[in-house]
């Protein structure tokens, strides 16, 4: 009977999207050896270089994978919230007894490794979001309804930020889109993107500029709904709200955001030109991914990986390796790997017969775009720096052991998605 099982599993598995998996992995495992070559150390299985443990973190991982895809699927849905609860355990232990790496208390040290629970909080809250939306007693579109789910991502992301790793909370954000997909209202989506454009444009411009700008927008605005007394009333009411935002962004940007994390954004506008200092990375990675041209330097060939001139080249900046080395090419190959990944994910996700699975689906593709979107945007000087890794190539096992399982759950779903309603 078990083996009949594992005959099914496999056979109804997705191999496409394992493929593209597995072609990252290598893409991975080659680039972190080429960022961190050493020609005393050329062995691939040296657990003393980041190469050789990252191999280990892949077989790991790989393990993981079919385990995963072997236990039962109803498994993860009837453990999201036991599940989300111990990682939120773990991320508020991880504040008094956790290692501090980077400037962030966010690791746990075990023996030789450390775990960050950042990265598994992703995969922790996918399942209880998806579990929840799911219910057959829930309307997503309630406004009770609508706050649980921020309250389920809300959690992990406040204290992701107590342990001062701004990047992997701001990735908790990636929901609102699952939460759009379940019938969250647009309106939404549309605020947060012109609060997102206000709040650029004050930083770039002065006050009154702004305030003309949404005056003539408001006045062009009237011209296209109906001129009541209602109507008239909101449009004045939310000038008046956008006028009052970017009057109150300097304090925000001033009081609540670090010295750093000012300089970065300032750096990425264009305010500021520190290449020597904050705008280093981003200068030296820009060179890189640059000077790799169209078809790349070739393999171990890279002067700007070889000499280490990029920091942290192996983990948030490892696209700029695949650039230099592998150029044009290579990078649109890595681009395409993802999107072709990312685009079945949604595929599957709509073909699910169970709730939870299409949910957690989205969740999943949520994660991974964010992901791969803030990372190479950041390598190429189009994002602030805020240190998030690109999924199953940058160098860390916490990050590849979650984003595993994150993939693996859900195509263990979907191989019995004609068996589940």
């Amino acid at each position: 009977m078990r083996e009949q099982r594992t005959i099914n599993v496999f056979g109804n598995l997705d191999w496409l999207s394992v493929l593209l998996y597995l072609a990252l992995l290598v893409i991975g495992l080659v680039n972190i050896y080429a960022a961190n070559y050493d020609a005393e150390h050329t062995a691939l299985f040296d657990l003393t270089q980041k190469h050789g443990k990252q191999l280990m973190w892949t077989g790991v991982s790989l393990v993981i994978a079919i385990f995963v895809l072997l236990i039962d699927a109803r498994f993860f849905a009837n453990f999201s919230y036991p599940i989300y609860i111990m990682v939120i355990i773990s991320l508020v232990a991880v504040l008094f007894f956790g290692k501090e790496i980077g400037g962030s208390r966010s690791w746990f040290q075990i023996g030789g490794f450390a775990l960050q629970p950042a990265e598994f909080a992703k995969f922790a809250t996918s399942l209880a979001i998806a579990r929840f939306l799911s219910s057959i007693s829930i309307h997503p579109n309630s406004l009770k309804n609508r706050f649980f789910s921020v309250v389920f991502m809300g959690i992990p992301l406040l204290l992701i930020l107590a342990q001062n790793d701004t990047g992997s909370a701001l990735v908790f954000l990636a929901f609102i889109i699952v939460l759009y997909r379940e019938g969250l209202s647009g309106n939404i989506l549309v605020f947060g993107i012109i609060t997102a454009i206000i709040f650029l444009m004050t930083l770039l411009f002065e006050k009154l500029i702004i305030i003309g700008v949404l005056g003539a927008v408001t006045i062009l605005m009237m011209f296209f709904i109906q001129r009541n007394t209602r109507n008239v009333a909101a449009m004045i009411g939310l000038f008046i709200l956008a006028a009052g935002f970017s009057y109150s962004v300097d304090y925000g940007f001033n009081n609540f955001l670090e010295p750093h994390q000012q300089t970065r954004i300032n750096v990425l506008l264009g305010k500021d030109t520190d290449v020597q200092g904050a705008g280093y990375n981003v200068n030296q990675s820009k060179i890189a991914i640059g000077s790799g041209g169209f078809s790349g330097k070739g393999f171990l060939k890279g002067t700007q990986t070889k000499y280490n001139f990029v920091p942290e080249q192996s983990t948030d900046f490892i696209f700029c390796t695949v650039g230099e080395e592998w150029g044009f090419i290579g990078s649109s190959f890595v681009v395409i790997i993802f999107a072709l990944l990312l685009v079945r994910i949604i595929m599957l996700a709509e073909k699910q017969r169970s709730g939870f699975s299409r949910i957690y689906g989205y969740c999943v593709a949520a994660i991974f775009f964010t992901h791969f979107a803030i990372n190479i945007g950041m390598t190429i000087g189009l994002a602030p720096v805020i240190g998030i890794p690109l999924p199953f190539i940058s160098y860390g096992g916490s990050s590849l052991i979650a984003f595993t399982f994150l993939l693996f759950v859900f195509l263990k779903q979907d191989t019995v998605r004609n068996h589940m309603i």
